[in-house]
């Protein structure tokens, strides 16, 4: 299941807001040991552990839009929404935060 933030900000302030989200998600929940692997500008592999249960994800940028997706084990998609959810309201706190024009990506 793919869970879509749409957002107003170019793409760097995008990936910048997706990596601060995911910086004060892994400081808040480090008993998971979240992992975030950015492996090009537009893609970051995920992943984190609950009960000795590794579950895997992305994030993927485009324009106007963050995509999430969880790969979560059958044991667990109860919880999926519930994990989506939380990551998309981390996710837009700081977007939001970024509209507001707290932070932005250096120009290239």
């Amino acid at each position: 299941m793919q869970h879509v933030v749409k957002h107003n900000l170019d793409n760097a302030t995008a990936k910048l807001a997706a990596q601060k989200a995911y910086e004060s998600y892994s400081e808040r929940f480090a008993k998971y040991k979240p992992t975030a692997e950015w492996t090009s500008d537009t893609h970051c592999d995920v992943t984190f552990t609950v009960k000795g249960i590794t579950v895997e994800g992305s994030i993927d940028m485009r324009p106007g839009y963050i995509d999430m997706d969880l790969d979560v084990p059958f044991l667990f998609r109860p919880f999926k929404t519930l994990a989506l959810d939380y990551t998309e309201k981390e996710i837009r706190t700081w977007i939001e935060r970024a509209e507001r024009g707290e932070f932005s990506a250096p120009q290239e």
